[in-house]
């Protein structure tokens, strides 16, 4: 006759007592949780203004592929357009229009502007940037991805895109 063998009726009680107490304990709030409560309150701004413009309305401003470029688009969503220029397959540039309609903010930065391309108020952005804004509203920005493509090429890109024919959206 054989003991009663505490071990094999110990090992699942503890189990489930350290199951029962881990699992009703309540879970600390997340890094993210404050941003999602503000986000989705009711009146909370959205992050993309109801009349911003379809992202697929700005492709046709673009600049077409040639020279051995490539234009090859990336994202589109409402407000936002993006394309990546590639060379012999390598990304060389990214072309985007935004409407700034969202983020008034970033049309604002061009009130005063002192330099000018084809006519629109135009600024450099650290290094690797060439930004313009069109009809106070469309910003059309060409962000160099290698180090070859320099300031000019960036001004000379942004000339490329359709910006009369951008002015004229409504």
């Amino acid at each position: 006759m054989t003991g009663f063998n505490w071990r094999r009726v110990l090992a699942p009680l503890l189990l489930s007592v350290l199951l029962l107490v881990t699992g009703c304990t309540p879970k600390a709030p997340s890094q993210f949780s404050q941003a999602q409560q503000e986000s989705t309150r009711k009146g909370a701004q959205p992050a993309v203004a109801k009349n911003a413009e379809q992202g697929s309305s700005f492709n046709k401003f673009f600049p077409k592929a040639g020279d051995g470029y490539e234009r090859v688009f990336t994202q589109e969503k409402k407000g936002f357009s993006e394309a990546k220029l590639k060379k012999d397959g390598k990304d060389m540039a990214m072309l985007s229009i935004s409407d700034t309609i969202s983020l008034p903010v970033a049309a604002k930065k061009f009130e005063n502007s002192t330099t000018k391309i084809a006519g629109y108020p135009a600024m450099e952005i650290g290094n690797t940037q060439t930004a313009l804004l069109v009809a106070n509203r469309y910003q059309v920005k060409v962000l160099s991805r290698d180090p070859s493509f320099t300031s000019a090429d960036r001004k000379a890109w942004i000339q490329k895109f359709d910006l009369n024919g951008l002015s004229r959206l409504k």
